[in-house]
């Protein structure tokens, strides 16, 4: 993807940026996209991210009188990303390098004369902890691996042990620093980091310079091929890798000495890293590496695998919540390891902890709960597939029968109870069908402002229309089939759909009959999963023994 506009070579914006030039909200800028058939097209990036060109939204929210005004950040974004495309960590290193105060000058002018403007009025800290958001935001939209993302930052850090006062910690695949940074945030740790990219090095190590962190050393290099720390011993030791990389070095360093659980194969690129991490632990040292989940049970890497369980290296392997990566498909583990502090020593007293937190949302709570974790012994970890995923140990084990049978019965009675209370009393009407009287379409109230969407669902922006009244009538049979394809998929025909006229009392009246009706349906598709769930857990606990029926 380029940051050039298609016609005028200038910066590009994203809606959310026009949404802060116009102090609107996001959701208005998506409408003005479907109500104005002026608005800027789209000049790059994908479908469901477009980029339009600054100058051309600039000209259009003046003609509308939407505003048009661009923070001095906003224009030094956007000045940056056209002057070095997608180069931007080197913009970004560059302009750090001129805050920090490096001599050699690389910004071209325009960029430059910005960053002086923008200098004169923001810290040098905040102008890059700024730039830096806005690019993990542009990263995380495109599902960029370039960064560490900052929900993977977040459960790093909650599972890492707490550090002593002068505690070495290391990151061999450091990146721009995110997690390095993060993890080791006390002023008096020191900090070790190694990153492939140069430009991402550079800037690693200036925005540990800005923040006055001279305990932060970062170094450029291939950490497999070209360890920059070899004698270095860590307290701990995080790492996101590279994922899915095969040509990582395997046949120059098959005699390596840091293969001391086994060499790894060329597909198992994650196992090659986590191997080097573990080999800068210092005895009683920790190690948390983010890897994909296919690592817990790849047959390549079983022997592997098998080592970490019957040395005792391996303490803990958390399933994150799905969406935490997004540049990974399938939901990543954080995998915890302690080097022994004796060798010899096969912990097979130990267990390891399993926990699963698949079922949570990218940003619920990361404390398990009961259901959630399970402590295996090692012995039945051991078997022909070593099987490190915690969902495949965690449900046999903690299954509770009786008490999920008890509170899923009462669910379901719940249920049943609230359904007869919703439904709505309805009376005989006394006139034709609602919408063979007066109507209104919703394009007209659309163009009118009364109508705003919150993604593809429409919402009363107005006092005059009532959203209940305006979504029950959309979803009238004579509606739904001007919207439903011959398919059957449903898209709102936002044009040909219409409701009728009526005030905003009698919206109300109806709204409430609408309403009453919308939750009624969730709450039977609620009670059509809780009763499938309710008659799976009473036949699995009988067949197993765990339940039986009253004498």
């Amino acid at each position: 993807m380029t940051d050039k506009g298609a016609s005028s070579g200038g910066p590009l914006v994203t809606g959310s940026e026009i949404a802060r030039m116009a102090g609107v909200t996001r959701a208005a800028v998506s409408n003005w996209r479907r109500r104005y058939n002026d608005f800027p097209v789209p000049a790059g990036g994908a479908g469901n991210s477009p980029l339009y060109a600054l100058a051309d939204v600039q000209e259009w929210l003046g003609k509308q009188r939407k505003g048009q005004e661009v923070s001095p950040e906003v224009e030094m974004w956007q000045a940056l990303r056209a002057a070095y495309g997608e180069q931007l960590i080197a913009g970004l290193a560059d302009v750090a390098g001129v805050l920090a105060g490096e001599k050699e000058q690389r910004l071209p002018k325009d960029v430059a004369t910005r960053l002086r403007a923008l200098a004169r009025t923001e810290a040098s800290v905040d102008i890059v902890k700024g730039l830096t958001e806005r690019f993990m935001d542009s990263a995380r939209r495109a599902g960029s691996d370039q960064v560490t993302p900052e929900r993977v930052v977040r459960a790093v850090r909650h599972f890492a042990p707490d550090l002593p006062s002068g505690a070495t910690v290391f990151d061999p695949a450091c990146g721009i620093g995110m997690l390095l940074l993060a993890v080791a945030s006390e002023a008096k740790t020191r900090c070790y980091g190694q990153e492939v990219d140069a430009d991402s090095a550079r800037f690693a190590q200036l925005r540990a310079r800005l923040v006055s962190r001279s305990d932060v050393r970062v170094k450029t290099g291939d950490s497999l091929r070209a360890d920059g720390w070899p004698d270095l011993k860590a307290d701990l030791v995080v790492c996101d890798p590279p994922a899915g990389v095969t040509e990582w070095g395997r046949e120059e360093l098959l005699l390596d000495s840091r293969w001391e659980l086994g060499t790894p194969s060329k597909a198992e690129g994650e196992l090659a890293w986590l191997q080097h991490a573990y080999a800068h632990a210092h005895p009683g040292g920790r190690v948390l590496m983010v890897m994909p989940a296919s690592v817990a049970y790849r047959k390549a890497g079983r022997r592997i695998r098998a080592e970490l369980v019957r040395r005792g290296i391996v303490r803990q392997v958390v399933a994150l919540p799905p969406g935490t990566a997004t540049s990974h498909a399938l939901p990543v583990h954080l995998w915890c390891l302690r080097r022994p502090e004796r060798t010899g020593g096969a912990g097979t007293d130990d267990t390891v902890r399993m926990i699963d937190l698949t079922g949570n949302g990218p940003d619920d709570s990361l404390e398990p709960q009961p259901g959630q974790v399970v402590d295996v012994p090692p012995m039945e970890l051991l078997d022909d597939v070593v099987d490190l995923s915690p969902g495949s140990h965690l449900h046999a084990r903690s299954r509770d029968y009786l008490s999920e049978y008890a509170a899923l019965r009462e669910q379901v009675a719940e249920q049943a109870r609230r359904l007869a209370a919703l439904l709505p009393e309805l009376a005989p009407g006394d006139g034709p069908g609602s919408l063979d009287g007066a109507t209104t379409s919703v394009a007209d109230l659309a163009r009118a402002g009364l109508v705003a969407y919150e993604g593809a669902e429409p919402v009363s922006a107005s006092e005059q229309l009532d959203t209940d009244y305006l979504r029950g009538f959309l979803r009238s049979p004579f509606n739904a089939r001007r919207s439903t394809s011959s398919s059957g998929t449903y898209r709102l025909d936002g044009k040909g759909s219409r409701i009728p006229r009526m005030g905003i009392d009698e919206q109300r009246r109806y709204g409430s009959a609408f309403r009453a009706l919308t939750e009624f349906e969730e709450r039977t598709r609620k009670l059509d999963e809780l009763s499938r769930q309710f008659a799976e857990i009473a036949r699995d606990g009988l067949a197993t023994g765990a339940l039986a029926p009253p004498e």
